[in-house]
C-alpha cells in the first residue's frame, strides 16, 4: 500500500507515515494528508470541469533564483499567501535509513520523495491562503531533458493515475513545456480526483511542477496558482 502524507519534506512527516502503517491504522491519508468524504462528488467534478480554464492568481513572490526559498533551475511566480519550503530528498532518505525501521521507512520515504525519473525539490503550501493542497516541484538528473517523456514517466509512476491528456505549450518565459491533466483514483478510499502537472527541460535536468489537492474541488480552486506558474516560468 502506498502511503502519502501532507508534506513530503521533513523527517517527522516520514516517521508519521511509518507509524501509521506499523500501527495498522484503518484510515489512509490522501495526497495532501486528508481523507475526502465526497468521493462520488469529486469524480463528478473531475469529469464536469475537465475543460475549465483558470485565470492566473495574484503574484506573491518569485521562486527559483538564488536567495529564494527554493533555488531551482527555473524561476516562476507563486500565488500570494502560499508558503514555499525546500526539500532535501537525499538528506531525508539518509536520515530515515538510519532509523530503527530503516528498510520499511526508506521504502516509504522513497515513495514520497521520488516519482518516476524525478525527485522532490520544493513544495508550496496553499493552506495559508485557505486551500488544502500543494504545488510541488520535482527535479530530474542532467541529461534527461525530454519534457514529454519525463512527464509521462512521472504520471505512470503514480498508482491509480489514468485518463491522462497531454498537450504542448510555451511558458510565459518562452520555455517549451508539456502539460497533463489526469485523474487519480485511490482504490482503498474509492475516490477519484483531478490533478495537473507540467514539465520543462533545462540544462540542469527536467523540472516537473505538480498540482494536487485534497479533492477535485480544492484542485480547481488552486488552478490559478498553477496558471501563474505557467505564465511566469523561465530558466533561472
Amino acid at each position: 500500500m502506498r502511503v502519502r502524507v501532507g508534506t513530503v519534506g521533513g523527517h517527522v512527516a516520514v516517521a508519521a507515515a511509518v507509524a501509521m502503517l506499523l500501527g495498522g491504522c484503518a484510515g489512509a491519508a490522501d495526497d495532501d494528508g486528508k481523507t475526502s468524504a465526497g468521493a462520488s462528488a469529486s469524480a463528478k467534478g473531475a469529469a464536469g470541469d475537465a475543460g475549465k480554464k483558470a485565470t492566473a492568481a495574484a503574484r506573491g513572490g518569485t521562486l527559483g533564483p538564488a536567495g529564494s526559498a527554493c533555488e531551482l533551475p527555473v524561476s516562476f511566480g507563486i500565488s500570494k499567501g502560499w508558503k514555499p519550503k525546500p526539500i532535501d530528498a537525499e538528506k531525508e532518505l539518509a536520515q530515515v535509513s538510519k532509523g530503527e525501521d530503516g528498510d520499511l521507512a526508506g521504502e516509504l520515504a522513497a515513495s514520497m520523495l521520488r516519482q518516476g525519473p524525478v525527485t522532490a525539490a520544493c513544495e508550496i503550501d496553499a493552506k495559508p491562503s485557505g486551500n488544502i493542497g500543494f504545488l510541488r516541484v520535482w527535479k530530474g538528473k542532467p541529461g534527461d531533458a525530454d519534457a514529454g517523456g519525463v512527464l509521462r514517466a512521472f504520471v505512470a509512476a503514480e498508482e491509480g493515475a489514468g485518463k491522462a491528456k497531454y498537450h504542448s505549450f510555451k511558458t510565459g518565459g518562452g520555455v517549451p513545456a508539456v502539460e497533463v491533466e489526469y485523474l487519480s483514483t485511490n482504490k482503498l478510499l474509492e475516490e477519484t480526483k483531478k490533478e495537473s502537472a507540467f514539465a520543462v527541460g533545462t540544462p540542469d535536468g527536467p523540472v516537473v511542477l505538480h498540482l494536487g489537492g485534497m479533492d477535485t474541488q480544492e484542485h480547481e480552486e488552486m488552478l490559478p496558482a498553477f496558471e501563474l506558474a505557467k505564465q511566469t516560468l523561465k530558466l533561472s
